[in-house]
C-alpha cells in the first residue's frame, strides 16, 4: 500500500511540473528586433523598453539563417511572435529607419495579450 501512495504522490509531483511548465509557455509574445552591424545607426533603441514581452535582438550580417527563416529583406523588422508564430510585422522605410512607434508596438501587444482572455 505503501508503494501505491509513493507512486502516487510521484505523480502529482511530475503533473505539478508539467503544469507550470505549460503555463510559462502559454501566452509567450516575443519581440525579435532585426539590424545589421552595417546599419547599427538606425538600431530601433527603444525595442528593449516594450513590456509584457520577450524581447530578442539577431544581426542578420551573422545570423543569416534566421534572416531567411524570417525572410527579412529590409533592417531594422521588428517581428512580434505570439506563441511562436508571426502576427504582426514592422519594417524600415526605405532609408533604413523604422518608422513606427514604441506605442504603436505596445498597443499592438496589450491587445494581443487582451484577445486572449
Amino acid at each position: 500500500m505503501k508503494a501505491i501512495y509513493k507512486l502516487f504522490g510521484i505523480y502529482l509531483i511530475v503533473l505539478f511540473f508539467l503544469i507550470i511548465c505549460s503555463l510559462k509557455s502559454f501566452g509567450q509574445i516575443v519581440i525579435i528586433h532585426f539590424n545589421a552591424e552595417w546599419n547599427d545607426k538606425n538600431k530601433v533603441e527603444w525595442v528593449n523598453k516594450l513590456t509584457d514581452c520577450k524581447i530578442k535582438y539577431i544581426d542578420i550580417s551573422v545570423n543569416t539563417e534566421a534572416q531567411n527563416e524570417h525572410e527579412i529583406i529590409v533592417v531594422p523588422t521588428i517581428v512580434v511572435l505570439n506563441d511562436g508564430e508571426e502576427v504582426k510585422r514592422y519594417q524600415a522605410d526605405i532609408s533604413f529607419t523604422m518608422k513606427a512607434t514604441k506605442e504603436e508596438i505596445q498597443e499592438f501587444i496589450n491587445e494581443t495579450i487582451m484577445n486572449k482572455f
